[in-house]
């Protein structure tokens, strides 16, 4: 391996590589992935001069610490969190050189959950399927994050932005989720999508990349029985047996057999990846399912 690598010496609670996922696979029962945050991990990749595809770094909750074998230039976006090389604080939302040998410490998250680390030429680990994501259900693209492991890093192709720090959306105070009608909507009460949109509803410490799970009031069933399996879309809002909302995330299984009452806009899904436990979430009906 070349000295464009990363040992990584602290691997955190759960640290993946993630760029923009394996969208178009769902009939290989293949999940998308990727990035919880997208906005934050687009971020960091315009900040050291990556392009929007290159593989980053998404963290959970404690951060992770690395050692490169080469100099770069990396940006820790997403929760904000302490940052630090060799001991010496540096810059979080910017570009920030890292010798050769130092030691990059991203800490624990201050606010929310993920922190994205973007590495000038990207992580270059090996595509699975057109992505170099890691995908947890599914158990395809590279494991989670070891301590011990070296990650190779691609080459740079422009230089890093020249910005002090850059403005960001910061994590939910409240985890507002738009939503229009799900497809099941009539396995569920009359008046179900208006309790959900009335419920006082939180994140649950259960959720993870696959789903958001809240916990709340139980929405009610109009029937009984089993759903056959079907196909299940990014954000869908299925409902298992306890009544209590799940919101699907990027790791998602592209199948399920309980019925979904919603489905999120994607655009407030990254918001979702920072809510914290016991973050109040607000379902928001904004129109009705096209069919």
């Amino acid at each position: 391996m070349s000295d464009r690598a990363l040992l990584v010496v602290r691997a955190g609670a759960l640290t993946t590589v993630q760029d923009l996922g394996r969208p178009g696979h769902a009939h290989l029962g293949v999940p998308r992935s990727g990035a919880l945050d997208g906005p934050a991990a687009a971020l960091v990749n315009r900040l050291v001069g990556s392009p929007p595809e290159a593989a980053v770094l998404e963290t959970t909750l404690n951060g992770c610490a690395l050692r490169p074998r080469s100099a770069v230039t990396v940006a820790v976006a997403g929760a904000p969190c302490p940052v630090a090389v060799d001991g010496r604080a540096v810059a979080w939302g910017a570009p920030v050189d890292v010798p050769a040998g130092a030691l990059l410490e991203v800490g624990a998250a201050l606010r929310g959950v993920r922190a994205y680390i973007g590495v000038a030429g990207g992580i270059a680990v090996e595509r699975v399927l057109g992505s170099r994501s890691t995908d947890l259900l599914s158990g395809l693209g590279p494991p989670p994050l070891a301590d011990g492991a070296l990650l190779p890093l691609g080459r740079p192709c422009a230089p890093p932005a020249r910005v002090d720090v850059a403005p960001q959306p910061g994590p939910p105070g409240e985890l507002v989720l738009r939503v229009v009608a799900g497809p099941r909507e009539d396995w569920f009460a009359p008046g179900a999508l208006r309790a959900l949109a009335s419920g006082a509803y939180r994140v649950s410490s259960a959720s993870n990349r696959i789903g958001l799970r809240t916990e709340g009031p139980a929405l009610e069933r109009a029937r009984t029985g089993e759903l056959p399996s079907e196909g299940m879309v990014l954000g869908a809002v299925q409902v298992p047996p306890d009544g209590r909302p799940v919101v699907f995330l990027a790791d998602h299984p592209t199948t399920g057999g309980y019925p979904v009452i919603a489905v999120v806009r994607a655009a407030d899904l990254a918001s979702a990846a920072q809510a914290t436990p016991g973050t109040p979430v607000r379902f928001v009906p904004v129109g009705r399912r096209r069919t």
